[in-house]
């Protein structure tokens, strides 16, 4: 089993006194992984205690930011909260057809067995213009969470699609729902591609905050 001192040498991608910013690999959980290790639980091991500022998938690779100390801590997720952090994404999807760029605002909701979903049926969703809706009488009468979604096409050759994803709201499973419920889903998602890749194609790419600590 890999160890604390490799991940952390082999994915590190910025250190100071406050922060710690990791290139995470799929496969492994931020933290709260019930059934297998997570980063969290790994430095704990070796004796280095980290506060993750905000979460990616298990599934998902790319840049994780942690804070080495609470005061920190506390300014990065107020500035998520608050949602003034730049968040974007790069995935792959195989299909094609998508316009330059888009907005998916859809309302999600939790389902059975903890599930997101769109918190409307698949048929109510329209598209006009690059932006994807459904008419509020449309909406499950649950609890909703709105959510809304960007989209730069980046590339594609008619079969795959690179895109840049931009999480406005940044809810919970958000890209890989709404990408998936407009039939665009993350290659080799395992909730909803079944093509047989090992590996879901979603990348933390980029993060934009203020680094108050530095001066």
């Amino acid at each position: 089993m890999v160890t604390w001192a490799e991940i952390r040498s082999g994915t590190r991608l910025y250190e100071d006194d406050a922060i710690l910013a990791l290139n995470k690999p799929a496969g492994i959980s931020v933290m709260g992984e019930r059934h297998d290790t997570d980063l969290v639980e790994l430095a704990g091991e070796s004796g280095e205690e980290l506060f993750p500022v905000h979460r990616i998938d298990k599934v998902t690779s790319g840049l994780i930011l942690f804070a080495r100390e609470l005061a920190v801590h506390g300014g990065l997720t107020r500035q998520f909260n608050k949602r003034t952090v730049d968040k974007a994404y790069l995935m792959i999807t195989r299909t094609a057809g998508l316009p330059e760029t888009g907005t998916i605002d859809l309302p999600l909701s939790t389902g059975r067995k903890n599930r997101v979903r769109i918190a409307a049926p698949r048929e109510a969703i329209v598209e006009s213009d690059g932006r994807w809706t459904v008419d509020p009488g449309d909406v499950l009468d649950t609890r909703v969470y709105p959510s809304t979604t960007e989209f730069t096409t980046v590339w594609t050759d008619g079969e795959f699609s690179l895109l840049a994803v931009r999480p406005v709201t940044g809810r919970r499973h958000q890209i890989r729902v709404h990408m998936a419920w407009i039939g665009h889903p993350v290659l080799g998602d395992p909730l909803f591609d079944k093509g047989g890749d090992t590996r879901a194609y979603l990348h933390s790419w980029r993060l934009g905050f203020d680094a108050e600590w530095l001066g």
